[in-house]
Parts: structure tokens; C-alpha cells; sequence
């Protein structure tokens, strides 16, 4: 089977008083999610599986729509820091907020329940897919650090931020219901060059 690892489209910034942030799209978010939408649209795409996390689900609703498929929303598909009470884009982070000067420090506290149990969470949940759907094309619509984080298990590398993807870049892995998994490709993004 194949997956189709896509990195949600920009979303807005967000500040919650009463519990974890999930902001929406921006605007040039939509337009992300309708330009990779209008790209996979013209590959096979059997199923589609989302993040719980709104930013994700929107991502992949334009898709959804075009295919006629209702997603699988997969709570261990959620961002490493899904427990903040606040979200903004790192692009737009000044270089003393707080997600900067706590990365500067450790680079691991934006594993809110660990790295290690994030880095299983997510190796599972991928295999889950994997299991559940044998001989299909899966479009998997998720956070920057769930698929770098994925990606770096099936390399052996010990750097979790060693492969960030950018905004509805998509990488695309091969796997096998024999465990073995091959990379395709990582972060491509020439669907969105009119939106970059």
C-alpha cells in the first residue's frame, strides 16, 4: 500500500484561556489545501485519514470532497505540543516567544507527553493505517512533527528535526503488511509553487 504524508495547510495563530489551542486555516491555507486537493485529485487516492486537530481536518476536506470520501479522524495523528494553549506559525514567531526560547533550551519539551511516547504514538498509528488498509493508495493529512518524526523512524535518524516539511508538502512511503517500508519521496511542493 501506499501513503500520502501531507503537512496541513498554514493556519491562523490562536491563544485559548480555557484549553489546547486548534486554530483554522488562514486564508492562503484554504488556498493550500485547494491546490493539493486539485493535485491529488488526478492520482488514485482510496482512502483519506486526518489528525483529530481542525487544522489538519481542513486540510484534507477539500480532497475529501473531490474524491466523495469521508476521512478517519485518528487521535494519534495530534502535534507533539497539542496540549499548548496557544499556537502560532513559526514564521510569524518573534525570536524571544516562548516555543523559540524553550526550543533554544530543550529541544524535546515540545513533546508535550515525552518524545519517546510521541515517537511510538505516531510509528503505530502509521502501522495501524498500514494494517487497515492493505493494497490502497491512503492520503494522511497531519502535523509537521508527526511526519518528521515518521519519516526519521524509517531513516534510523536520531534527530527528530532533522526532515521538517513545509506546509502541504507531501512524502510519499511504500509499505509492506512485511514491515518494510520505503521512502518515495519527502516534502514535494511544486503543487503550491504559485502560493510559496
Amino acid at each position: 500500500m501506499d501513503l500520502l504524508i501531507i503537512r496541513h495547510a498554514l493556519p491562523e495563530a490562536e491563544v485559548r484561556d480555557n484549553g489546547p489551542a486548534d486554530p483554522p486555516l488562514s486564508d492562503l491555507g484554504h488556498r493550500q489545501a485547494d491546490a493539493t486537493a486539485d493535485f491529488l485529485a488526478g492520482e488514485t487516492v482510496d482512502a483519506i485519514v486526518t489528525s483529530t486537530m481542525r487544522r489538519a481536518v481542513e486540510t484534507g476536506a477539500p480532497l475529501a470532497e473531490r474524491l466523495g470520501l469521508s476521512p478517519e479522524r485518528l487521535e494519534g495523528l495530534k502535534e507533539s505540543d497539542h496540549q499548548r494553549a496557544s499556537y502560532t506559525p513559526m514564521e510569524d514567531m518573534e525570536s524571544d516567544h516562548e516555543v523559540i526560547r524553550e526550543y533554544l533550551e530543550d529541544p524535546l519539551l515540545m513533546f508535550s507527553d515525552g518524545y519517546d511516547v510521541f515517537r511510538d504514538r505516531v510509528r503505530d498509528t502509521f502501522d495501524a493505517i498500514v494494517a487497515g488498509h492493505r493494497g490502497q493508495v491512503v492520503a494522511v493529512f497531519c502535523h509537521s512533527m508527526v511526519a518528521s518524526v515518521y519519516l526519521q523512524t524509517l531513516l534510523g535518524h536520531d534527530d527528530p528535526f532533522a526532515l521538517i516539511c513545509d506546509y502541504c508538502g507531501i512524502s510519499r512511503v511504500t509499505a509492506s503488511s512485511t514491515g518494510i517500508r520505503t521512502l518515495r519521496s519527502i516534502n514535494e511542493t511544486a503543487h503550491l509553487r504559485n502560493l510559496l
